[in-house]
């Protein structure tokens, strides 16, 4: 059920919708469902979204939007970016309350996966 005043989809550009589709399955085990070649929406268990074919992209550099998942093992998260296909754009760093990383996907969109600072 949506809730007011809350995000309620987020929908990304991609050059290669399937390649990026395949990439997030693999990574976070998201649920896909196509309409049409060029239109492939998600669910991760919170909030759902979309990829849309163009051949744009989004990065912190061109003022896109960060998107910043959460996982507990920020360092099997960011060995599996690679093995998948992205590129680690930032290495690991700490920031106040933890540490993150950011990643292209194969489309070429810049996102981050953060965790709580280890002790």
């Amino acid at each position: 059920m949506s809730a007011a005043n809350q995000i309620d989809y987020i929908e990304f550009q991609a050059r290669d919708v399937a390649a990026t589709k395949k990439f997030f399955e693999q990574l976070f085990g998201w649920k896909f469902t196509d309409y049409g070649p060029d239109y492939s929406s998600f669910e991760d268990g919170r909030i759902s979204g979309g990829f849309a074919r163009a051949d744009k992209r989004s990065t912190i550099d061109s003022g896109g939007v960060l998107v910043v998942f959460y996982h507990p093992d920020l360092e099997q998260t960011r060995k599996r970016v690679l093995e998948l296909g992205g590129n680690v754009t930032k290495g690991i760093f700490s920031f106040p309350g933890g540490r993150r990383f950011h990643f292209t996907e194969p489309s070429g969109n810049e996102c981050a996966v953060w965790s709580e600072e280890k002790e």
